[in-house]
């Protein structure tokens, strides 16, 4: 049976959530491979809506086994919070599979995201200050904790003291902020273990077993394409490796065992933070786009950047994670709108180019080249099959289609879990 990558094509918050909800009902495992609980999934479920931000969407569905995987970065505080709150809304949670390799978010990592961004002034790369920068940080320079030293406790206290040795001096000496106790943070850590345990597992092992098993897994992505530490608008990015190729290393899942890659984007575009953004619309469009798509971070809150839909960066996501299937999302946003134009091609210094630039500055001084579309005034939230939707629509589908290299599967009309157009079965 297969294993399924899903990652966002654009700057995130493109609806993977509904997508992972979408497949969730017909998979065995869901996957968290990458990041923290910087980014979130909105769910609605009837009437009912979950803003997930640490745990996979894959919790909400009966059956499903969600696992954190080795290449995500736990606050355990958030971890547990987000499931107490589920357990009292009825959500069984039982099922949770977390990484013992999974490295932890301490509270030092918080403090010294919050006060190097701060420290930063006008070059501030826009971080959620939850501490997933320096987590990741410590794992690369090898002084980081992962879970399964939270069981140790004499470990643990050998690992806290290294880590703080450099970083207390830096708190102090240059951010004027009292020093971390070691003491404090390690009683912290450990009053986490009884719970912790029964979750804790070789993950990795178990996915590949299940996968043997002939059981489909879904890796879910956390971020997005542009916003890859290594893909995207670098520095203005997450820590990890949101694209495809992170869900190999994040879970331990050899990569010929995937067999297809589904990428969510929107009709529009949106990105939070700080970075280049070629589309950004500062006008009327732009707060349409904002307010009718209710363009507020699920995590921060933080009133999210809009602008057109950008085809290279559709061409690029496409390029660099070997998508399979296209899954776009609000499409219902654009309802209303006369002409919808779409970003074809950039003008940089005069020079057409049709792809993202390879060069930071030169996508920095990208201005969007436009073709516009007819719009549509009909509701669409209802329709179910592509023949549903008003011409003007499908014409801006298979539109965007041609321009993305890959099949627009699925079609997200609406905000409830049931408002999508299937056009290509996702696990056929």
């Amino acid at each position: 049976m297969p294993a399924i990558v899903l990652i966002g094509a654009q700057w995130g918050d493109e609806g993977k959530g509904k997508a992972t909800d979408l497949l969730s009902g017909r998979v065995d495992y869901v996957v968290k491979f990458n990041g923290g609980n910087n980014a979130g999934h909105t769910v609605v479920i009837g009437d009912k809506k979950y803003a997930l931000h640490l745990l996979p969407s894959g919790i909400l569905s009966p059956g499903v086994v969600p696992v954190i995987a080795n290449g995500a970065v736990i606050d355990l505080e958030v971890l547990f919070g987000e499931l107490e709150a589920l357990a009292a809304r009825g959500v069984d949670v039982s099922r949770l599979r977390v990484s013992a390799n999974a490295h932890v978010i301490t509270s030092y990592h918080r403090t010294i995201d919050r006060v190097t961004e701060r420290f930063l002034g006008k070059r501030q790369i826009g971080t959620t200050g939850r501490g997933i920068g320096p987590t990741y940080a410590d794992k690369i320079n090898r002084v980081g904790i992962r879970v399964q030293d939270l069981f140790d406790e004499g470990i643990l206290r050998q690992k806290v003291e290294g880590a703080l040795d450099q970083k207390n001096h830096l708190l102090v000496k240059v951010y004027n902020r009292r020093a971390v106790s070691v003491d404090e943070v390690v009683a912290e850590l450990l009053g986490y273990v009884d719970r912790l345990r029964p979750m804790v597992t070789d993950t990795s092992l178990e996915l590949s077993t299940a996968l043997d098993d002939g059981r489909t897994v879904l890796f879910e992505g956390g971020q997005a394409t542009m916003l890859d530490v290594d893909h995207g608008t670098y520095p203005f990015v997450t820590s990890s490796n949101a694209t495809s190729g992170g869900a190999a290393t994040g879970s331990g899942v050899a990569p010929n065992r995937f067999d297809r890659v589904i990428a969510v984007c929107k009709a529009y575009t949106t990105r939070v933070g700080a970075g280049p953004f070629p589309t950004e619309l500062h006008d009327a469009s732009g707060e349409f786009l904002r307010s009718k798509g209710f363009e507020f971070g699920t995590t921060t809150g933080r009133p999210r950047r809009t602008g057109w839909f950008d085809a290279p960066i559709a061409r690029y996501a496409q390029r660099i994670n070997g998508v399979t299937d296209f899954v776009l999302t609000k499409l219902d946003v654009l309802t209303g709108l006369d002409r919808i134009p779409v970003c074809v091609a950039y003008d940089v210094d005069g020079v057409r180019m049709s792809e993202v630039p390879v060069s930071q500055s030169d996508f920095h001084h990208a201005v969007p080249v436009y073709e516009e579309l007819p719009g549509w005034d009909e509701d669409i939230t209802g329709a179910r099959t592509f023949d549903d939707l008003p011409k003007a629509a499908q014409d801006y589908v298979v539109a965007l289609e041609a321009m993305m290299r890959a099949p627009i599967s699925v079609i997200g009309v609406g905000p409830s879990r049931d408002a999508v157009v299937v056009r290509r079965d996702l696990l056929d």
